[in-house]
């Protein structure tokens, strides 16, 4: 093998082919990354059996082959080397690689334990790329870090009348958006539960991407889910088990609820907090005269603030953990944001809060975007 690359291409590719490799991993051939130069074209792969990423760059094939090589290494490489051409060498059972008056010899891996990649076959759709990377980024964060229930920990995707939903819980809140959904084959009613953490860095990769091409394989016994834009792909395998029907929590129409600044009362809620113990809740007091934000759980300090807000039915009082109420706020993305207060069939117990966009003081905003927030029973 011996070929060259642009540095700048070479080191992108690289970096994108190991981003989402584990640190450690059991095998240590999982750590690698797999080159093959073949024609005019060098594609770069990498796959644990669960995350799979493969890239292709244009190149100065001189003599193709393929080699694994430790993808860490050689990404902390390419992005030090400097601004000239790569040239990527085998000479026996090492690799050379140079530019300009550096060069670096690596060990190769046994090309023939390396598992083969994912066959990416099933019903597709394309979305636009930063309203993908939008909606993950706001619904992710609504997703359970407690492995002990593997499968609240993921984003599930749901399809249906040309529009791609994404849910998430934790069991204390529900997040949920949807977006259009382009597709040529019938996929209504199809689902794949995604890993949360998987899902937003695969976000985070396609963000600037002008459209991504998602396809679901399902059947057989790895069920996985790619996305794709130009040359780069990521597979991830989907989790397994029934997601909850959380979607039905979402009441149909709400009377009750109250409009503000989102950024004054997000500002509010981190002034307000700092006085908290850990995991405690802020009482937030809605009336005609406003929104009064109180912290009365500690003894050793108390702290309380107004801001103005519009209140369409009666005064109400929760309590919100501060941190979820704020990940909710962020993930609006609109001046104004609009509290509604749900019922419960007792009438002492306040049903969970829906936070949605809000245009302006009096118009609601789109409707895409939903969180729902289970108050806490305390400082009541």
């Amino acid at each position: 093998m011996k070929f060259q690359v642009n540095r700048d291409v070479f080191a992108d590719a690289v970096s994108f082919a190991v981003k989402l490799l584990p640190q450690r991993t059991t095998l240590p051939i999982l750590s690698g990354v797999l080159l093959r130069a073949e024609g005019e074209t060098l594609t770069l792969s990498s796959f644990d059996y669960e995350v799979s990423a493969q890239t292709q760059v244009t190149a100065d094939i001189e003599e193709g082959g393929t080699v694994l090589v430790s993808g860490r290494l050689l990404s902390d490489i390419a992005s030090r080397l400097p601004n000239a051409p790569v040239e990527f060498t085998r000479e026996e059972s090492k690799i050379v690689v140079r530019c300009g008056t550096a060069r670096f010899t690596l060990s190769m891996m046994p090309v023939e334990e390396y598992p083969s990649l994912p066959v990416v076959d099933g019903p597709s759709g394309v979305l636009p790329g930063d309203a993908f990377a939008d909606a993950v980024g706001q619904v992710a964060v609504a997703a359970s870090r407690d492995d002990v229930t593997p499968v609240i920990t993921g984003v599930q995707l749901e399809i249906a009348d040309n529009r791609l939903s994404l849910v998430a819980t934790d069991r204390y809140r529900v997040a949920v958006r949807e977006i259009d959904w382009e597709s040529s084959a019938v996929a209504e009613g199809v689902t794949a539960l995604v890993p949360s953490r998987t899902l937003s860095e695969i976000g985070k990769i396609f963000s600037h991407t002008a459209q991504v091409t998602v396809t679901i394989v399902s059947g057989g016994d790895r069920e996985l889910i790619a996305f794709s834009s130009a040359e780069k792909t990521v597979t991830s395998l989907l989790i397994k088990g029934n997601f909850p029907p959380v979607k039905r929590l979402f009441p149909e129409t709400v009377e009750n609820y109250a409009v503000m600044s989102t950024a004054e009362l997000i500002e509010a809620t981190r002034r307000v907090s700092l006085v908290l113990e850990r995991d405690a809740a802020l009482r937030y007091s809605f009336s005609v005269d406003g929104l009064t934000l109180e912290a009365l759980g500690s003894e050793n300090a108390q702290a309380s603030e107004t801001i103005d807000a519009h209140l369409v039915g009666v005064d109400t009082v929760v309590s919100l953990k501060p941190q979820f109420l704020i990940d909710g706020l962020a993930a609006v993305h609109s001046e104004f944001v609009r509290i509604s207060f749900t019922k419960t069939d007792n009438p002492n117990k306040p049903g969970p809060v829906l936070i949605t966009s809000q245009s302006s003081k009096d118009q609601p905003g789109a409707d895409n975007y939903r969180y729902l927030l289970q108050p806490n029973l305390l400082l009541r």
